[in-house]
């Protein structure tokens, strides 16, 4: 996989001293990883089954801070077949909470790509870390009025009203989650293509549901000339390569999580495909490896 630079040379200037977006190919499919930012994160919400010791010593051994973690907020825009498709879209800046995160209209236009020019939003799932930036007039109001919004049947039936029973997270989290994607349903209902299982939206480019982290939880399988990349949204978190038992806060079903993680690290550590993932460190591409009876996390070496 080679490095392509797909900004335009007129696009407007935004200087940061730290790389937002990093781009790759998959074949002839062209990927851009971007960072919407981060956001602040309790440590205890990466493993609410884990003995405190248990998650100090992971936390030590990663040279993570106790308190407050930075929590990378990643998505990708993928290019095939003439479609322009955008994999989530971040939190956006309706969350003053989070001034660090909401970054993804800015980005796009340092990267040159116009929000019109997208065709496809594929949507891992509707927590509002993942739908923010799409309700936001920043990026809302410059989309095509024909834009397609792909997500899974159950997704869209779950939160018609969503049950928080087995989750762990603060107030008013769940409150705000569900507002969220009430809203999101309203705003996009025309526009929303769903699918049972999995749908290919364009040559190599399928979005495949698993479950576990919320009902309708989807990954989204690259394919193309015998390379191979998953977009995995929140079924692998930086923790669950080495500790793949462990519960995140925010997963609906824990078990099936646990589970649906597993496989699809089993997976890829078999195939040797690349991974990317929401909430891995930026820009997150990187191998998955056997351990033992866990996993490690390879990152991919830089390509400028």
């Amino acid at each position: 996989m080679n490095r392509l630079n797909v900004a335009r040379p007129d696009a407007p200037g935004h200087d940061e001293l730290v790389p937002s977006r990093y781009a790759l190919k998959v074949g002839d499919i062209d990927v851009m990883v971007i960072s919407d930012g981060v956001l602040p994160i309790p440590p205890a919400t990466l493993a609410t089954n884990a003995a405190k010791t248990d998650l100090t010593a992971w936390l030590d051994d990663m040279f993570l801070p106790h308190e407050l973690l930075d929590w990378p907020l990643n998505v990708a825009v993928v290019r095939s077949g003439g479609r322009t498709i955008l994999i989530d879209s971040g939190l956006g800046a309706e969350f003053p909470g989070f001034p660090r995160a909401g970054q993804l209209a800015m980005r796009l236009d340092a990267a040159g790509i116009d929000p019109a020019s997208v065709t496809d939003v594929l949507l891992t799932h509707l927590h509002m870390d993942h739908i923010g930036g799409l309700l936001v007039d920043g990026l809302r109001g410059r989309l095509r009025p024909d834009l397609r919004v792909h997500l899974a049947t159950a997704e869209a039936e779950f939160w018609e009203a969503p049950d928080f029973s087995r989750t762990a997270m603060p107030a008013p989290v769940p409150e705000v989650l569900r507002t969220t994607a009430s809203r999101f349903l309203d705003v996009y209902r025309s526009q929303l293509r769903t699918f049972e299982k999995e749908y290919e939206v364009a040559p190599g480019v399928t979005i495949c549901r698993t479950g576990g982290h919320t009902p309708g939880h989807s990954i989204v399988r690259l394919e193309s000339g015998g390379d191979r990349l998953t977009f995995a949204g929140d079924a692998v978190f930086q923790c669950g390569f080495d500790k793949p038992e462990w519960h995140n806060g925010f997963e609906h079903d824990p078990e099936e999580s646990t589970r649906v993680r597993i496989g699809l690290l089993k997976e890829l550590a078999a195939s040797g495909e690349q991974l990317v993932a929401t909430h891995l460190p930026f820009p997150s591409v990187c191998h998955v490896a056997r351990a033992g009876n866990a996993y490690r996390f390879v990152p991919a070496v830089w390509d400028y």
